[in-house]
């Protein structure tokens, strides 16, 4: 039975767990990677579920992409690998950046602990040997070789030698499909609404950097539909949960009319960690390769005016390279 609802106000947060990135270092699908589908997942996986230890335990396993899911699953199999039943299981990490300072996040620095904590783990199973990395490597096709095993070639014509499973682990995009008949303001880069892109753009910011910002930022031509949580955030990987919180409720707060509410913006963000995107990230700056600047202490804003939103006087973390 189908039927249509009608509302004066429609909040989408619907996230973008269900359309991963792909592979392919350019954005789109790396040659051949529909055709190596049963040996591709695009999640972290379960290596508590039998099944799934059994498909990893013993293999080489490509981990693509470079935050917090692919340092969980570099951890994961390196624990495999000390196990008993996975004493040869090897990772191989597919970075499109070099490794610098800043590679494995905060560290015991982190503002967010358990953040912190994954990066020292993926750095643990590159420094025992559980996992090599590749530098430098934007994928370009998976090819199968003879054995049926995937091959990595890279845009510069590199050949990794054969795994038997790669995990793809490139970020999240929006699912825009069932919003097509509405009036959206996004921007054509980020697909982020164009008023929020340039808070929130990788080139400039990481998570900790984003400005504050509201349901004014969120709101588009068509009245009364918002786009909030992760999904706001379009492409770009500087996404906080807590940012969330706050998005929700300045648009819950302009719902109700109490725009003085809605337009102060309350938020204290953690500036340490990795949370950076593509662009500019790929090849990082001398500054960043020492170990990077942009851990500052975090500090509470408080606007109370929407024009003061995302001034760079309001927001830009002191002496930060990564905020203007």
């Amino acid at each position: 039975r189908e039927e249509r609802l009608f509302a004066r106000v429609v909040i989408d947060a619907s996230g973008t767990w269900a359309t991963p990135g792909p592979a392919g270092g350019n954005g789109l699908a790396a040659l051949g990677e529909k055709a190596a589908a049963d040996r591709i997942t695009y999640r972290v996986p379960d290596l508590k579920n039998p099944a799934v230890r059994a498909r990893y335990a013993g293999k080489r396993t490509a981990v693509i992409g470079s935050g917090a899911s692919a340092f969980t699953a570099l951890a994961y199999l390196a624990d495999l690998a000390k196990s008993g039943d996975g004493a040869s299981t090897k990772g191989v990490w597919i970075l499109r950046r070099g490794i610098s300072g800043s590679t494995f996040g905060g560290g015991e620095a982190d503002q967010l602990p358990a953040r912190g904590a994954l990066g020292l783990a993926a750095k643990a199973a590159v420094d025992e040997g559980h996992a090599d990395a590749v530098t430098g490597f934007r994928t370009e096709a998976i090819e199968r070789d003879a054995d049926g095993r995937l091959v990595l070639v890279g845009e510069d014509g590199r050949r990794l030698d054969p795994v038997d499973e790669v995990i793809v682990l490139t970020g999240f995009r929006p699912d825009l499909s069932f919003l097509d008949e509405l009036r959206l303001s996004l921007d054509e880069r980020l697909q982020a609404p164009v008023a929020l892109a340039p808070l929130i753009d990788p080139n400039q910011h990481s998570c900790g950097t984003v400005y504050p910002h509201g349901h004014r930022e969120l709101s588009h031509p068509e009245q009364g539909v918002y786009l909030v949580g992760m999904k706001s955030y379009g492409r770009a990987p500087t996404f906080l949960a807590m940012t969330g919180y706050e998005q929700v409720r300045s648009v819950a707060a302009a719902i109700a009319g109490d725009l003085a509410s809605a337009d102060r913006v309350e938020l204290t963000l953690p500036e340490t960690g990795v949370c950076g995107g593509a662009g500019l990230f790929d090849a990082p700056d001398a500054q960043e390769a020492d170990g990077g600047c942009c851990a500052p202490a975090p500090q509470l804003v408080q606007l109370g005016a929407p024009a003061a939103v995302g001034t760079t006087a309001e927001r830009a973390p002191a002496g930060g390279c990564c905020g203007s």
